[in-house]
């Protein structure tokens, strides 16, 4: 079973993870509903940044979760966002959507996982996370079963260890597929109703109502169970934060609004912690990767099999200024990479980055969220805050993260 914790309870073989942010609650942990983490997208080869640090143990690593971004121009302006100020009939969604949403199981090498996905095309590609195949990455069996119990073996397509995102293929899909179509992410608003649909436990066509708690969440998760060549690297996601109920199983499940539209993919949850003898679940606090990520990065899997990351170049750690007067939470920058385009963007070390697009960047986390939800080529305006306090715009185009 799979799903990943903040304090880290896992869904899938009992497996634990601890996550901590700057501002834990104390017991309180980070768990992957099925996890496969990832590091630095902002950091050049070989270096890590602070807010992404894992210790060598990975049991013991702390998962940073900092302060959801606030100050967004754009994001959820206006009376669009679907369910904002109308009842919503709920079975109605729950009906349309469960058709499309799929349990998954996996055996490989001696043991099992169980997570959720959703059908994204006709010819049977199913959304996942990462963390719930990733044992099949070597060999391995996977069943995917539709709502009507019909079982359909299915091949990885590809997988993600940074987005925690993974693509299956159900093999002599059946043409009655139910598709799910995304939803518009970027157009969410706190306090929007939403749903969540999945394999909680075991227990399949699972769904639950809540809010969306918080935008722009930097949530960091990490698995220390991960598969030869992902052990030990942390994901980091601009997450949306929800109140609605999700446990293990539910990792890689859909998170819709009242439109029936996927808005999010159920990654992680917060949890107090459990004894060695058993695992968390939830306290209302689960976390989703945003649709507009997962569908560029769903797409990246099915036309090429892997994803290229953005890149910005530089290392960042938590800092605080004085803007204004007011003292302030930010990225620092510590080293810019040369040649990079950050360096070509004039960004000095001593500086910090106080927004991407608007969208508050509150510590080291929050930047390297921000950009991970981007693909390479991506252009954005950087608010960047001098050694003197005085700030400025910097427009700027992600390039794509270096390998090796």
């Amino acid at each position: 079973m799979s799903l990943f914790l903040l304090t880290v309870a896992r869904t899938s073989g009992q497996r634990r993870n601890r996550a901590a942010g700057r501002r834990r609650v104390a017991g309180m942990a980070l768990v992957a509903l099925a996890v496969a983490a990832s590091a630095g997208c902002t950091t050049s080869a070989g270096e890590t940044s602070k807010a992404n640090a894992v210790s060598s143990g990975g049991r013991s690593a702390p998962a940073a979760t900092g302060s959801p971004g606030t100050g967004s121009a754009g994001r959820g302006s206006g009376a669009t966002a679907s369910g904002a100020g109308a009842a919503v009939d709920w079975p109605q969604v729950a009906d349309d959507v469960e058709p499309s949403v799929v349990s998954i199981s996996v055996q490989a090498q001696g043991s099992g996982d169980e997570g959720s996905g959703e059908i994204i095309d006709g010819a049977g590609h199913v959304l996942t996370n990462n963390h719930v195949v990733a044992s099949a990455s070597n060999g391995g069996r996977i069943q995917v079963a539709l709502s009507d119990a019909r079982v359909f073996d299915a091949k990885l397509v590809g997988a993600d260890p940074v987005t925690d995102l993974a693509v299956v293929q159900m093999q002599g899909a059946p043409d009655d597929l139910a598709v799910l179509h995304f939803g518009d992410s970027a157009a969410l608003r706190v306090g929007q109703p939403v749903m969540a649909l999945g394999n909680p436990l075991g227990l399949s066509h699972t769904v639950t109502v809540g809010i969306v708690s918080a935008l722009d969440r930097p949530v960091t998760t990490q698995n220390p169970d991960a598969s030869p060549g992902q052990q030990g690297t942390p994901v980091v996601t601009n997450a949306i934060q929800t109140d609605a109920a999700v446990n293990p199983g539910n990792s890689g499940g859909a998170l819709v609004d009242s439109a029936g539209k996927l808005i999010g993919v159920n990654s992680s949850i917060a949890t107090l912690g459990a004894g060695q003898s058993g695992q968390s679940g939830s306290i209302g606090l689960g976390f989703a990767i945003p649709a507009a990520q997962a569908r560029w990065v769903s797409r990246a899997l099915i036309e090429r099999g892997t994803v290229q990351h953005a890149f910005l170049g530089v290392s960042p750690q938590d800092a605080v200024v004085r803007i204004n007067g007011d003292r302030r939470e930010v990225a620092g920058i510590i080293r810019v990479v040369p040649g990079s385009q950050a360096a070509r963007a004039g960004l000095r070390p001593g500086e910090a980055v106080v927004g991407v697009d608007g969208e508050t960047t509150a510590g080291a986390a929050s930047l390297v969220a921000q950009i991970r939800e981007r693909e390479p080529g991506t252009r954005v305006v950087l608010t960047v805050v001098s050694r003197s306090g005085a700030t400025r715009q910097v427009p700027v185009e992600f390039g794509t993260q270096p390998t090796g």
